[in-house]
């Protein structure tokens, strides 16, 4: 195996892949990528058994082949070198060494065979569809904040993306809770997507799908899954994902539908009122939020350190009431605003909340108050 490529290409490359490879792993192989030489570029594939990333990169290949190679430690001899250094790659067959060379720069890494590499197979798609690259970046970045990291309960470690039915019509729904908060993001059902089984997308797959997407400024994300996997192509780079299996809970029960206690107010300037006033929150984090008309007085008290309170003016013509909450969940979900004006609808200081975007109808927020 022989070939030449740019470091920046290359580099590129290795970002998607090294995320994946776990540093430590009872399989050797799981902390190499598997790199393969072909006729027009290499390709790069990277796997711990659940999540898998490929990617095809243009390159100069001289000799065809494969093998494996320490990912992490590829990664940052590459992420070492000078900017715009060509790069050879040659595997010496006698001692199976894979030799790097850029300019003066010489190095030598230990490789293992790539016949055994493993790979999560990508037959047995049921559903293919394609989704704006936009639009599924959406849907991933303002519901990942709600991911539970409780792993007794396994079913509520990812993102539930489903077809659902609102105003009599077929959307795309992404769902995540951890039984504090709820957020759920909707998007234009897709062709190809009928009768998809509702599945739930892994907290590591959702991490790499975020960092993706944040590079994509356009073009098309194309879909395939089955009950027990996924795949996402991204032109060159395709990530699988198997899925986890469980039964996401009746999360429609929990979202109130007649909270009628309504307050409008800007969500940036809530989110700089109850950041100044946590500063003096207790360890629970809590903070509290009176309000009277077009008043909102945001509280906190620290028994060793003292107390603070701020007031906003808003748009609240119903009766008072006092609420609590966890300040960072508060927070977090502000931050999902992005049309400025948020509406918060209160039934009374121990049912959820419902917090929405008023710029854009097809997001919906849920808060658990808390007692203060």
């Amino acid at each position: 195996m022989k070939f030449t490529i740019e470091r920046a290409a290359l580099l590129k490359s290795l970002s998607h892949i090294q995320n994946v490879v776990e540093r430590r792993h009872t399989n050797p192989l799981l902390s190499n990528v598997k790199i393969t030489a072909i006729e027009d570029g290499i390709v790069l594939n990277a796997t711990d058994n659940e999540l898998e990333v490929s990617e095809k990169t243009p390159a100069k290949v001289e000799q065809t082949g494969s093998i494996t190679a320490p990912a992490h430690k590829l990664y940052e001899i590459v992420r070492k070198l000078p900017d715009g250094a060509e790069i050879e790659f040659v595997l010496n067959p006698e001692n199976n060494q894979l030799k790097l060379t850029a300019g003066r720069a010489k190095f030598a890494l230990a490789t293992m065979a790539g016949e055994d590499f493993p790979t999560i197979a990508d037959g047995d798609m049921t559903h293919h569809f394609t989704l704006k690259a936009s639009d599924f970046r959406d849907l991933i970045d303002r519901t990942a904040f709600a991911v539970s990291t409780e792993e007794t309960r396994f079913y509520l470690n990812g993102i539930f993306l489903h077809e659902a039915t609102s105003k009599e019509e077929k959307i795309l729904r992404a769902v995540a809770t951890d039984g504090h908060r709820l957020a759920c993001a909707e998007a234009v059902f897709p062709q190809g997507a009928e009768g998809m089984p509702g599945i739930i997308i892994p907290r590591k797959a959702i991490g790499e799908l975020s960092k993706l997407l944040a590079e994509e400024e356009g073009g098309d994300v194309q879909i395939d899954l089955s009950v027990y996997k996924i795949r996402f192509t991204f032109g060159d780079l395709v990530l699988t994902s198997l899925l986890i299996e469980g039964t996401y809970p009746d999360y429609e029960r929990v979202i109130p539908t007649e909270n009628d206690k309504i307050m409008e107010v800007d969500a940036q300037a809530l989110t700089a009122v109850v950041d100044r006033v946590s500063s003096l929150s207790e360890k629970s984090r809590a903070v509290r939020l009176t309000l009277s008309e077009n008043l909102v007085k945001v509280s906190a008290a620290n028994a060793e350190e003292g107390s603070a309170e701020d007031e906003l003016e808003v748009k609240y013509v119903a009766d008072p009431i006092d609420v609590g909450f966890n300040y960072v969940y508060l927070e977090d979900v502000l931050k999902q605003i992005k049309g400025g004006l948020v509406q918060i609808a209160f039934s009374d200081s121990a049912s959820p909340t419902v917090l929405t975007d008023m710029s854009d109808p097809s997001v919906l927020f849920v808060l658990m108050p808390m007692r203060v």
